[in-house]
């Protein structure tokens, strides 16, 4: 600063006292969770749905042509006759074709946790028959099934329609995120 400056800035700040950490200044008392109790558990949070838990034991391998079908209890079977009949519009794709193992896991978890973020409700997932995959056919395929029973975003999956993949991919339906579900509330509790 130049002596001019310096002594303007002096001149203007002359009286001023640093507020002590005793001086109230109208601020609401803290609530029992405290700012950095609050960023911690949001943190917490934000790795637990970051942390891939797909699982990397063996699994139970599926043949290449087998139909793959899953249902958790509660969803409608009107609600699964159409996406099992591929009548939903697809809201996101996810092609694994080409994708190693670690890659596929990862990629698999990522498209489910950010599709359910944002929320989307309706996938595709084309892993392929994995016909000629070495040294285990459709090993891809039986993992694919295993992971989206894993996931508590998935109601329910199922082999597509020839026109999207047939037996190499998947309809995916995700349950409702938490905005989706209070808006639902929402236009239903009006009635």
């Amino acid at each position: 600063m130049q002596d001019d400056d310096k002594s303007l800035f002096e001149k203007e700040m002359q009286g001023v006292k640093p507020i002590s950490q005793d001086d109230s200044i109208g601020l609401a008392p803290k609530s029992p969770i405290s700012n950095s109790q609050a960023r911690r558990a949001a943190a917490q949070a934000e790795l637990a749905e970051s942390i891939n838990y797909l699982s990397s034991e063996a699994v139970d391998l599926v043949d290449p042509h087998d139909m793959l079908s899953y249902k958790k209890d509660g969803v409608q079977d009107g609600v699964f006759k159409q996406l099992r009949q591929g009548k939903y519009d697809i809201q996101s794709v996810l092609d694994l074709h080409k994708k190693r193992f670690v890659e596929a896991r990862s990629e698999v978890f990522d498209f489910i946790q950010t599709s359910h973020r944002i929320g989307l409700r309706t996938l595709l997932i084309l892993h392929g028959r994995g016909e000629h995959a070495k040294p285990v056919p459709a090993l891809l395929k039986s993992y694919c099934a295993k992971w989206l029973k894993e996931m508590p975003q998935v109601l329910a999956y199922h082999s597509a329609q020839r026109h999207h993949g047939s037996t190499g991919a998947l309809y995916v339906l995700l349950r409702k995120n938490d905005a989706q579900k209070r808006e639902n509330f929402e236009r239903h509790a009006k009635h």
